[in-house]
């Protein structure tokens, strides 16, 4: 089973800048190919990763420095171009920004990578036109290297490897015949039929204040200065740490779930559009403006898509069904008699059936996740009816389609 591994890099001032130009590179041939590939759409013709890697072979022995970056490197760029434009289209993969976007590039050949241990603390590895570099050795590789990402993240270098652990997909749950239902909200982050309410603070009150200060200070800032490109550094350094804090919470709360049920039923959430923005167009202003965007922030914020991501991580491991559900009516409807009507939530918490012959009550939360498991349950028995996305699949699998 493929796995990753994330190390922070520890570089010299002479291969930090060499990362940055190995960035810079592929940035370069990721714009130019999707340029490309789109002036051939508009042309009705067709540009995919054979004819462009030729090109860029060609388009070496002119330029010196595309010279600069590693060959496999380049190649791997297109090779993502060209999977980035099956899944999504042509004209919906985004452009990678000189000021937005941060440096990342793939060594894809095992063979051209070595990585050796030098203490409890410190290992370096071997890669190709950056020589050996030293890392932080936080934990066990635990399997063989198939690539090696270098990425750059709020001032700091990170390697990722990926590693096949040799681990295999159980046919079945270990507790079978056990499920659960998650709600994911605002208010509290997931709430399970069980009753277990999972949630946390990502960011502290002094990290808050202190970012506030740096989004004043960087209003301040003249564009392309150096001390802009500092205090975007130092709002980046406070938003990682908020975001391995989430990502810490979602892996623990998804291990918790999947090792005592053999199925997890989710609402299939089209967050994308949940938390898009309503501030409309000059001819059409949106409505409640600031509402909306206060909404939009407690979403992101809850990590309901990485939720999603880490639990069908953790299911391969033990076997572990995850579905999803229609969302409709599911905190509306009462869990004990089925009896749907709005007024049945009386508040954020409170749920109280209004059919005269039930008056069940219940937490609001908890009585929805009742209704997903519910939900789920009748999914895994009929199969994958009425939802819209499915992620019973082996991870990493992608559907084919037509190269644009």
């Amino acid at each position: 089973m493929l796995v990753g591994r994330k190390y922070r890099l520890e570089l010299s001032a002479k291969q930090a800048s060499l990362c940055e130009e190995f960035g810079h590179v592929c940035r370069a041939v990721w714009n130019t190919g999707l340029e490309q590939r789109r002036a051939y759409r508009r042309r009705g013709g067709w540009m995919n990763y054979a004819p462009q890697c030729k090109e860029l072979a060609e388009a070496k022995r002119e330029h010196e420095w595309l010279r600069g970056a590693p060959s496999h490197v380049l190649q791997q760029t297109l090779k993502d171009l060209d999977r980035a434009c099956r899944d999504h289209g042509t004209f919906k993969v985004r452009w990678r920004s000189k000021a937005r976007w941060s440096p990342s590039f793939r060594f894809p050949d095992a063979q051209q990578i070595q990585v050796e241990r030098l203490g409890r603390k410190w290992g370096r590895a071997k890669l190709p036109k950056l020589g050996w570099v030293r890392f932080r050795f936080s934990r066990p590789l635990g399997g063989q290297i198939r690539s090696a990402t270098v990425s750059f993240k709020a001032g700091r270098w990170f390697v990722s490897f990926l590693v096949d652990d040799q681990a295999a997909t159980p046919d079945g749950h270990a507790m079978a015949n056990t499920a659960i239902g998650v709600d994911r909200g605002v208010r509290t982050a997931a709430v399970t039929s069980d009753g277990e309410f999972f949630d946390r603070p990502f960011i502290t009150a002094g990290e808050r204040a202190r970012y506030r200060r740096l989004q004043q200070r960087l209003a301040r800032r003249k564009k392309g200065s150096t001390n802009r490109r500092k205090t975007i550094t130092a709002m980046g350094q406070i938003m990682s740490r908020v975001s391995y804090r989430r990502g810490d919470f979602c892996a623990k709360m998804a291990a918790h779930l999947v090792s005592k049920n053999a199925l997890v039923a989710l609402e299939d959430l089209r967050i994308r559009s949940m938390s898009a923005s309503a501030s409309g167009t000059a001819r059409e202003p949106g409505r409640q403006v600031a509402q909306k965007r206060g909404l939009n922030r407690a979403i992101l914020d809850k990590g309901w898509h990485r939720l999603e991501l880490a639990l069908v991580n953790a299911a391969r491991y033990t076997g572990t069904r995850v579905v999803k559900v229609n969302p409709a009516y599911t905190s509306q409807r009462c869990h004990a008699c089925g009896f749907v009507t709005e007024g049945n939530r009386e508040s954020q918490a409170v749920f109280v059936c209004k059919n005269p012959g039930c008056g069940n009550t219940d937490h609001a939360d908890v009585n929805a996740a009742k209704n997903i498991k519910a939900a789920g349950q009748a999914v895994s028995a009929c199969g994958d009816l009425g939802t819209g996305r499915s992620v019973k699949q082996e991870p990493g699998s992608r559907a084919t389609g037509q190269a644009t």
